[in-house]
């Protein structure tokens, strides 16, 4: 049974007002790809009720009323994306489609929905407790560079005027704050749960630089990324006469804790009133895959994951993922294909070394440490048992596949049995780049290992008869990268034959490593200058140098080769010519 959406719902429950109501900017998908559901269901679990208010109408707050006021407090986020990513490009132009929403209808979320949410609700109830959270609260929790505005905006709880923000996963937070809200404690009184930010007027966590400094200085700001990166107490950011406190992280969910969350009673689908517009497209990209794992410890600068999920990798257990399964195939539009068994990296199936206190925190660069644990089996051995499943066809891997780690695995079952079962006719991986000097900013391996990966990969589909391609995904314009490393890449491409099928140019987004390095021009671990490539005409002739195939980029990839005094490369790149791996010499750089 879905959760209640309307005054009948509830009736029908025999509830006359709710302990939580949620509020989101993704139309209402009962499914645990989707955070509303996974927070909402654990909260239910708990014994609390809670109903959704999906997408409301966020012109007035007539539409924040409709379920009545709740008794504990409005849970607020902005849905499974970013809503400045979800309705912006990276060139800043709307987009036109929103997958989260019915048939894909574009405005239903606001920009900046979580304030825009948080403050609506406060005109409807003022005394009810705001508690905010989610991706787009989680990576604004303190001052952070906003791309879209181009300045440093403060923190997100004081913009939404929030009481409470949880960041990170919130399930083990949420059920915290709510059994500390359900026994008469006051709102403003929870300020010592993990995985929260509040605001207090005294402290005596760990200080960072303060918001008035990171918003005029930028090594500043560099500075405070640093310390939030390396640190695992308490920290606190100063404004005026008062401080955002971050409490110390949450700690991760065990396996058996995370087999409860992805086991309780979802219906696995969109809500029904969605049915007359064609559904969510979202859920069709998820529905029949499987996480099989929380957390990522690669460590890409260009990725929030760790800011967010964390570092340590919890994998579920064969059992729970067996019985979802199961469950899949029950349904009536399964057609026999899994389509994913992953999570952030799909062959992370646990921490990566044995020491969980290691204060190491790059654990993959600039090389693989050498207390890493390599081992596939588990993994192996989890898919097979999906595989041989009645009703299974076959079992895809279509999250992301760290090949770095395959390669250090002396044993080539995996390989092997991933050519052979899990890809379908292609494999996408992502080596981002081939420039060294663009990968060691972006915190990715040599593009040797990308092409020993590569050839791995090839002899290992020949053995097998199987004509399978790789193809990579890339991204353009990162900080670091000059005009000279996107010729580079260009010819790299065209030399050895790859097609890229997805480029994104690099977005700044709040949280990451490379967003520091675009806004300050600074490396925040060595405080060095990084060249940033900032200007539209710049990023768009990065980005056509990858294409550079496509006749609508011909014009762009010739100015680029030229303002390079790369003409010599204009009948390499645009006419077939061999460039002799050309892209080993650079002429020079600008």
């Amino acid at each position: 049974m879905f959760l209640p959406i309307s005054q009948l719902d509830m009736k029908e429950r025999g509830w006359d007002s709710l302990d939580f109501i949620v509020i989101t900017g993704d139309a209402y998908v009962d499914h645990p790809s989707f955070g509303t559901a996974i927070i909402s269901r654990v909260l239910e679990a708990e014994g609390f009720k809670v109903g959704i208010i999906a997408q409301p109408n966020f012109k007035d707050a007539e539409d924040f009323k409709r379920l009545g006021k709740p008794r504990l407090g409005f849970l607020i986020n902005s849905g499974a994306v970013d809503s400045m990513v979800n309705n912006y490009s990276v060139f800043k132009h709307r987009r036109r489609v929103d997958d989260y929403a019915p048939g894909g209808v574009y405005g239903k979320r606001p920009d900046r929905a979580v304030i825009v949410y948080a403050n609506r609700a406060r005109e409807a109830y003022k005394d009810v407790p705001i508690i905010i959270g989610g991706l787009e609260a989680s990576l604004r929790r303190l001052g952070h560079y906003d791309y879209w505005q181009d300045k440093v905006r403060r923190s997100i709880l004081l913009d939404a005027k929030a009481d409470l923000l949880i960041y990170g996963m919130g399930e083990k937070t949420i059920v915290e704050v709510a059994q500390a809200l359900d026994s008469g404690i006051d709102i403003k009184d929870i300020t010592w749960i993990n995985g929260t930010c509040v605001k207090v007027k005294e402290t005596d966590a760990t200080l960072l630089p303060s918001f008035e400094e990171i918003e005029k200085d930028k090594e500043k700001y560099a500075q405070s990324f640093r310390m939030q990166y390396q640190a695992k107490e308490a920290l606190a950011e100063k404004y005026q006469n008062f401080y955002v406190l971050q409490n110390p992280p949450q700690e991760p969910l065990n396996t058996a804790e995370l087999d409860r969350v992805y086991e309780l009673p979802y219906e696995r689908e969109y809500h029904p009133i969605y049915e007359k517009d064609c559904g969510i497209k979202a859920l069709s990209e998820v529905k029949f895959s499987l996480v099989s794992s929380r957390g990522c410890f690669g460590g890409c600068a260009f990725c929030a994951l760790t800011y967010h999920q964390g570092r340590r990798v919890t994998g579920r257990s064969h059992q729970s993922l067996i019985r979802e399964a199961k469950l899949l195939i029950k349904k009536k539009d399964f057609k026999g294909y899994i389509h994913d068994v992953g999570g952030p990296t799909a062959n992370f199936r646990g921490p990566s070394c044995n020491n969980l206190d290691c204060k190491k925190r790059d654990c993959m660069y600039p090389t693989v440490c050498k207390n890493m644990k390599v081992d596939h089996s588990d993994y192996i051995s989890l898919l097979r048992k999906l595989r041989s499943l009645e009703g299974v066809k076959k079992v895809f891997i279509r999250s992301g596949i760290r090949y770095d780690y395959v390669m250090q695995d002396k044993d080539r079952t995996f390989i092997r049995e991933l050519c052979e079962h899990h890809v379908s006719g292609t494999l996408k991986v992502a080596p981002e780049h081939v420039s060294e000097r663009v990968l060691g900013y972006m915190r990715k391996p040599s593009k040797e290992v990308f092409l020993s990966f590569a050839r791995e990969y090839q002899r290992m589909n020949e053995k097998l008869g199987k004509k399978q391609y790789l193809i990579p995904y890339l991204i353009s314009s990162h900080p670091g990268s000059t005009l000279d490393d996107a010729i580079e890449l260009a010819l790299f491409l065209k030399d050895y034959g790859f097609v890229p099928d997805q480029v994104q140019d690099f977005y700044p987004t709040p949280g990451t490593l490379a967003t520091t390095m675009f806004y300050t021009e600074l490396d925040p671990f060595t405080m060095e200058k990084v060249y940033v490539p900032k200007t539209m005409e710049e990023k768009k002739m990065q980005r056509a140098l990858i294409h550079f195939k496509k006749p609508e980029n011909r014009e762009l990839v010739i100015k680029a080769l030229k303002k390079q005094d790369r003409e010599d490369l204009i009948e390499v790149l645009l006419n077939g010519r061999s460039s002799k791996n050309t892209y080993r010499k650079p002429k020079r750089s600008r």
